[in-house]
């Protein structure tokens, strides 16, 4: 219930809305999807450890992003984002929570340990999670697409 709540209140305060769904916009989120990747791996071969984990992440984001313009949901909420992958898709969830988490921690403290394993099984972990949503898509038809959308509405507006 505090999640619906929550979803609920970034929906009044507009910071997740409907629009219309977008082959091209969605295009454009998979792009910076790719590009996040390409330069997480490049990022780890330079030990880089701390930004190759934050790109990591966000090409796990860009890539749910890509899903949400394809339905024709605009997010600006990331713990959102995340939450309405496993609720309104029933995709799992706990790999980009984690990476989240572990962007966070990177980016914006100094007390933690990361080692190069740890970064090439989050690079492992992303590659793994961008092909199953890649999977979803391909799968995705127009009446999928208006199901999510009827879904989303009915369940948020």
């Amino acid at each position: 219930m505090r999640q619906i709540n929550f979803i609920q209140k970034l929906v009044t305060e507009e910071k997740i809305k409907l629009v219309e769904a977008s082959k091209e916009v969605s295009k454009s989120y998979a792009q910076k999807s790719n590009n996040s990747f390409k330069a997480a791996r490049i990022l780890l071969a330079q030990s880089l450890l701390e930004e190759s984990t934050s790109m990591a992440y966000y090409a796990m984001f860009h890539k749910v992003i890509a899903l949400f313009r394809l339905i024709g949901i605009k997010c600006e909420n990331h713990a959102a984002t995340i939450i309405l992958l496993k609720e309104l898709f029933g995709i799992e969830n706990k790999e980009i929570s984690f990476a989240k988490q572990e962007r966070v921690d990177k980016q914006y403290y100094t007390e933690f340990k990361i080692t190069k394993n740890d970064v090439e099984d989050m690079i492992t972990k992303t590659e793994e999670f961008i092909e199953e949503l890649d999977l979803f898509t391909d799968k995705l038809r127009e009446d999928k697409v208006k199901y999510f959308k009827e879904s989303f509405k009915k369940t948020y507006f």
